[in-house]
């Protein structure tokens, strides 16, 4: 089906990066210094990087979209952790449920990013879980793989009306936090969610080690990654 996609013109981008911050759906990124679409079903079409572009060298076409090859994934994620380079996932998470294992404790409530006080207790050397609303409806296994001695946090960047870099900016740096863990979905939408994770951990002046892991639509996880 053809539909809209953004096409960049790498000749005339200048490699300033506004398009990366404006697409809220995480589908561009700056490869070698120029501004790239990392995939095309990550882009909605809508064109809120265009006018974020001083170079004008975005524009937007209309095309079959190239489909995402999710075997090519799986054999490049296998690829990479049989070399050694997938980390494993943070302490505290187990990489399978365990069958007739109890439920592991939950340590904190609310959830919701935006209802979570800055200076909660739970936060205060936390291991941290930043989860996609959906993340937690599509793996069966998500509390155990994920949220066993975890403090977790839920957001979305669709249906969140408040500023989550920032948010999370303040609890980085009121609290010690020992690590935070990002679950997302494969959906573009996700993209913002992760791009708002890296940017509080950039700016909170520590060390927090980042990790992200990626869902697909039907709870695999298809890539995990450590920055």
């Amino acid at each position: 089906m053809q539909r809209q996609i953004v096409s960049i013109n790498q000749e005339e981008c200048i490699g300033c990066g506004l398009c990366v911050n404006a697409c809220l759906e995480g589908a561009i990124a700056l490869v070698d210094g120029k501004a790239t679409l990392l995939r095309d079903d990550y882009c909605d079409g809508l064109g809120n990087c265009l006018p974020h572009c001083p170079a004008g060298a975005i524009t937007i076409e209309t095309r079959q979209a190239q489909p995402f090859d999710r075997e090519a994934a799986h054999q490049n994620l296998a690829k990479r952790a049989a070399h050694g380079a997938v980390p494993p996932l943070a302490p505290g998470a187990r990489g399978h449920e365990q069958a007739g294992a109890p439920d592991a404790p939950r340590r904190n409530f609310p959830v919701q990013l935006q209802l979570v006080a800055v200076n909660a207790p739970f936060l205060q050397d936390a291991h941290l879980l930043l989860a996609a609303d959906c993340a937690a409806y599509a793996s069966g296994s998500f509390h155990r793989q994920f949220m066993d001695g975890r403090v977790t946090l839920i957001g979305c960047p669709k249906l969140d009306h408040h500023d989550q870099a920032a948010k999370l900016l303040e609890i980085l740096s009121h609290n010690n936090i020992r690590s935070l863990t990002l679950v997302r979905m494969e959906v573009p939408c996700c993209g913002g969610l992760e791009r708002a994770a890296r940017q509080a951990v950039a700016a909170c002046g520590r060390q927090v080690a980042l990790q992200v892991v990626t869902l697909s639509t039907q709870g695999e996880v298809l890539n995990t990654s450590q920055a």
